[in-house]
């Protein structure tokens, strides 16, 4: 991390553990993505003060996200039988997984405002008795494969993500290097044509992929794909691919 970013986040955790009441025992604040991650072992009375936070935000300038620390975490299987306790039998719950990177107990059910309850109170609960926050979502109609098979990958890839969030972080909220200046943008598909979409952005300091789109009508590479043989696209100089839509067809 480079000494101007450490030194600028040294300086926003003093400010937050300035502000925030001790007794909620913050542990660390890190880079996560484009937020701040602030770890307590008592995260519940950071969520019922959402107003202390609110203020925080306002004067530092950047998006916080309330997680608990680890070591105070219930263990998963014990967290489930809890949270299924706590949430009222008429939400319908039809499944409960985790996510270990950002601490989150997401549940599915078929009534989603009953898991939250009035004023969020049943959420409160939760994230009290099992340190986990809840995410929310509405049971899908239909059950998919592709849905599952993605759970077990962010689980098994938690430690990566994790590393991978932090690292993402510290180049989100780098000092500026140089001032705005000259944009090139070099289209590698989707000029003319429906679909395969896909223009690399790039400035003094970074490249970013918009899009990454395919031709489903040809069976020609060249025009398939994107023209990642361009002498403009290195992947490993990448700093972000960014997804503006997505269609099942192209």
């Amino acid at each position: 991390m480079a000494p101007n970013t450490e030194r600028e986040k040294i300086e926003i955790s003093k400010y937050i553990l300035e502000h925030v009441p001790k007794e909620a025992e913050v542990t660390r604040v890190e880079y996560e993505g484009p937020m701040l991650a602030v770890y307590a072992k008592r995260p519940e009375i950071l969520v019922e003060q959402s107003s202390l936070i609110a203020d925080i935000v306002s004067v530092i300038r950047k998006r916080i996200v309330v997680r608990s620390d680890p070591s105070v975490r219930l263990p998963e299987k014990e967290a489930e039988k809890l949270a299924r306790e706590i949430i009222p039998a008429e939400a319908e719950v039809t499944d409960i997984y985790f996510d270990p990177t950002l601490g989150e107990i997401i549940i599915e059910a078929k009534k989603p405002g009953l898991v939250i309850g009035k004023n969020g109170t049943v959420l409160q609960e939760i994230i009290k008795k099992t340190k986990w926050r809840p995410h929310v979502l509405r049971s899908p109609p239909l059950r998919s494969k592709i849905i599952a098979h993605m759970r077990h990958y962010l689980h098994a890839e938690s430690k990566e993500r994790e590393r991978n969030l932090r690292l993402f972080g510290e180049r989100i909220f780098r000092p500026k290097v140089f001032e705005v200046g000259d944009i090139r943008i070099t289209p590698l598909g989707g000029v003319q044509e429906v679909g395969r979409s896909a223009f690399l952005v790039q400035t003094r300091e970074s490249n970013i992929l918009l899009d990454c789109g395919i031709n489903p009508g040809s069976s020609k590479p060249f025009e398939a794909f994107p023209r990642f043989d361009h002498p403009a696209f290195e992947i490993d100089s990448l700093d972000a691919v960014v997804i503006s839509h997505a269609h099942l067809d192209h």
